[in-house]
């Protein structure tokens, strides 16, 4: 975990958004800020283990600040189909100190040193968030945070993020219930290393209503898997998005998908068979009223279809995360240390 001061973050929070396609001043200031604060941070930790795994641009410096032992991999999340190019040339200098860099869509690979891997993230399907729920168990939850289910839920769950369109949920919810009736619910949440968010759900506010609640919550993981188990219909409208689990999570339990046609949503969602990919608030409207309306659709098998999509790809954990990715540096670090850790890795992943 990093520690920062506000400054910080809302660095790190620009260049998030420059690598995913945003524009970023990237003065000689917040250079100094951001590599400052990672060398606090290098300070107070110690780092020897069988792998260290940094996730995302914001510690990626760490890897400078100490004498590696052991492989060192980048993980990043997010959307790099079109990174801002003086970010980028920016973070190279520590990317390709890296021995494997983990993306999560082929188009995110870029020119760098470090090989790299595409690896799509997964779902624990025996989690809170993800287990089956009988429906006394969801209406409780639906119930202490008084969601109204006398109409069709229509769910968004998301960080309050500009990259997740929030207020174009809200407008295509008003567009598509001049024709068919529901309650839209957001739920989010607030990451500490987001200033970002809160300012987002101060503006959300404006638009909650009767049919249309704006939550906090989202640090509820049984409340996350009765929205999406109980929904009619579940939204990632994504401007920009690395993969959105949110999607697999609704898609384990059945429930149809609108998702934005961009990252790695288009990776889950099978247009027509599973959910609907949109590009538009106009786009998004019509298929929550078609969803709504045509039962038929509904019930020709997408149920079964997204589940078992869902259980063939993005469902194993274990086995996907931990052998595929590392088993290729076994070469690069050759030693009895490498190997029982890789052989601890495939026994667990035997289990499932």
């Amino acid at each position: 975990m990093i520690q920062g001061t506000a400054d910080f973050f809302s660095i790190t929070k620009k260049m998030h958004n420059a690598l995913q396609g945003g524009e970023i001043d990237l003065s000689s200031i917040k250079k100094e800020i951001f590599e400052q604060v990672i060398y606090e941070n290098s300070v107070r930790n110690f780092l020897e283990h069988d792998f260290v795994i940094v996730h995302d641009p914001q510690p990626l410096p760490l890897v400078e600040h100490y004498k590696k032992t052991s492989p060192w991999i980048w993980r990043c999340h997010i959307d790099l189909s079109r990174p801002d190019a003086e970010m980028w040339k920016y973070l190279r200098r520590w990317i390709d100190k890296y021995d494997l860099t983990i993306v999560s869509c082929p188009e995110y690979k870029h020119e760098m040193k470090p090989p790299q891997r595409v690896f799509m993230p997964a779902i624990n399907p025996f989690n809170i968030k993800n287990r089956k729920l009988d429906d006394k168990e969801i209406d409780e939850r639906l119930a202490h945070y008084k969601i109204p289910t006398d109409l069709p839920l229509v769910v968004q769950i998301s960080r309050f993020d500009p990259w997740k369109d929030p207020v174009g949920v809200v407008e295509a919810f008003k567009l598509a219930r001049k024709e068919a009736e529901a309650t839209l619910v957001l739920l989010g949440n607030f990451a500490t290393d987001d200033p970002e968010g809160s300012k987002i759900f101060e503006s959300l506010r404006a638009c909650q209503e009767e049919r249309i609640l704006i939550l906090t919550s989202g640090d509820d993981t049984a409340l996350v898997n009765a929205l999406q188990t109980r929904a009619a219909v579940v939204l990632q409208k994504s401007l920009r998005e690395g993969f959105a689990l949110t999607v697999a999570e609704a898609m384990w339990k059945g429930t149809p998908v609108i998702g934005g046609n961009v990252g790695g949503i288009r990776y889950q969602i099978e247009g027509g068979l599973n959910g609907f990919l949109i590009s538009s608030v106009e786009e998004a409207a019509d298929r929550i009223v078609c969803l709504l309306q045509d039962k038929k659709i509904v019930r020709r098998n997408w149920k079964e279809r997204s589940r078992d999509r869902a259980r063939e790809i993005f469902a194993d954990p274990i086995r996907r995360a931990v052998s595929r990715p590392f088993r290729c540096l076994r070469q690069k670090f050759p030693s009895a240390r490498m190997n029982r850790t890789l052989l601890r890795f495939n026994r667990t992943a035997a289990r499932y």
